[in-house]
């Protein structure tokens, strides 16, 4: 059995073995665990029944990582990506309009164009179309939207009755959990302790519980019936497919998932020194993403959180089944994980959102004609509550720019057809 393991994987040949490649699947499941209840919290404000949104993070996790490992044979984690969900709950269904059915459907659409691009030239030329200042930007903007909903979440900031944020009351318990949890979160993420921002959410509940911020009543703990549990499965709606909120929310979405795996899957890889891998990778994370839509969640990503794995010795995908098979097991824990507070997540979130803002240091800030699209990317996505019109707003302003100084040469035919199809967008808003 072992000499297959061997033989299937390569072990001898990427120098790893069998016990260090479960290890490592140990330490990348402890690493990122923490996503199911994150993930499933954030599906819930677009109105999925908290149960649901559990299972479908924990079946598109597991379904994800078994198909990185067996299709893609790279340590490589997949899970429903942060900030995508962002994207998913406060931007298609809350500033959009559409139910988090259509949504769904929206994932599955987006999810089937990615898998074109992957297993075709596309991804190459999707790649250089669009300018790295703008695919940077993306990643940064995401990142103050993840901090913003952080800080809403555990009350820290809240709507001002004489500005648009203020202050939350430092008196109030929720408010008083969260700064606490997040002190413990961030010494724990800064002296890179293993499983950092799964102790924090077990530190984070007990703060919460001495605050008295958390239900154990029996309803709060009950066994789901298995119709609850699967209610998102399968329900994806194409109900306004022939609407322009449904494919703007389609070319939304694809953008940010095509540039952010391709970002993602390359760096790791590399990091692995298995560059080989790369395309089969790519394949298997579309395939993922696509079937998100299914399983009743957000696209799935390369988790950044793999690079713990890595860091163990993880070179295989026996890695991702091991992380695969432990995600399965979390199943049994979903009472437990529902009585996780706000106040416990929030700190993640803030933490999160702080990592992806450093990308801005990318941004070559002496160039206006890049610079000030990728700022107005970075703003607006938080400011507007809206990953899709902060994008927008960054992609048209990019070819003005360029053309206004006469380098409009630098710009591809392909970003100017993404800019026109963005504009195109605003003004049949503008029309109704």
């Amino acid at each position: 059995m072992l000499n297959w393991i061997d033989q299937f994987f390569g072990l001898q040949e990427n120098g790893t073995t069998f016990k260090r490649e479960v290890i490592a699947g140990l330490i990348g499941f402890f690493t990122v665990v923490y996503i199911i209840a994150v993930n499933a919290l954030i599906l819930s404000e677009a109105g999925m029944p908290l149960e649901a949104a559990i299972i479908a993070t924990i079946a598109a996790s597991v379904f994800g990582c078994l198909l990185m490992g067996f299709w893609g044979n790279a340590p490589i984690l997949l899970v429903p990506g942060m900030g995508i969900n962002a994207l998913f709950s406060y931007t298609m269904v809350q500033s959009m309009g559409l139910s988090w059915q259509e949504a769904l459907a929206v994932v599955f659409v987006s999810g089937l164009i990615f898998v074109v691009i992957a297993f075709t030239r596309f991804s190459s030329m999707l790649s250089v179309a669009v300018p790295h200042s703008l695919k940077e930007a993306i990643t940064v903007g995401l990142g103050l939207f993840l901090m913003l909903i952080g800080l809403e979440k555990g009350g820290v900031i809240e709507k001002g009755s004489s500005s648009i944020l203020a202050l939350g009351s430092f008196g109030e318990p929720q408010v008083l959990a969260t700064i606490l949890t997040f002190l413990v979160a961030i010494i724990l993420f800064i002296r890179n302790v293993p499983g950092n921002f799964l102790i924090t959410i077990v530190v984070g509940t007990i703060i919460a519980s001495l605050f008295g911020l958390i239900d154990v009543s029996q309803e709060s703990t009950s066994t789901l019936s298995s119709a609850d549990a699967f209610s998102v499965l399968g329900a994806l709606s194409f109900e306004s497919v022939l609407s322009m909120t449904f494919w703007v929310a389609v070319f939304s979405l694809t953008m940010v998932i095509v540039f952010e795996n391709i970002g993602l899957v390359h760096g790791q890889v590399t990091f692995i020194n298995r560059p080989d891998r790369f395309k089969k990778a790519f394949q298997a994370t579309s395939i993922s993403a696509m079937t998100s839509g299914v399983f009743g969640t957000s696209p799935t990503v390369a988790s950044v959180e793999s690079a713990a794995g890595m860091a163990a010795g993880g070179r295989t995908g026996l890695t991702t089944i091991t992380a695969g098979m432990l995600f399965l097991g979390a199943a049994f824990f979903i009472p437990m994980i529902k009585l996780i507070p706000n106040s416990a997540i929030a700190p993640i979130l803030i933490i999160i959102g702080g990592l992806m803002v450093q990308n801005i240091r990318n941004l070559d800030m002496k160039d206006l004609s890049e610079s000030f699209p990728a700022l107005f990317i970075v703003v607006m996505i938080p400011f507007t509550y809206s990953i899709a019109d902060g994008m927008a707003i960054g992609f048209i302003l990019y070819p003005i720019l360029k053309v206004a100084i006469g380098k409009w040469k630098e710009v591809t035919p392909t970003l100017y057809v993404i800019a026109g199809l963005f504009l195109m967008n605003f003004v049949f808003h503008v029309i109704g």
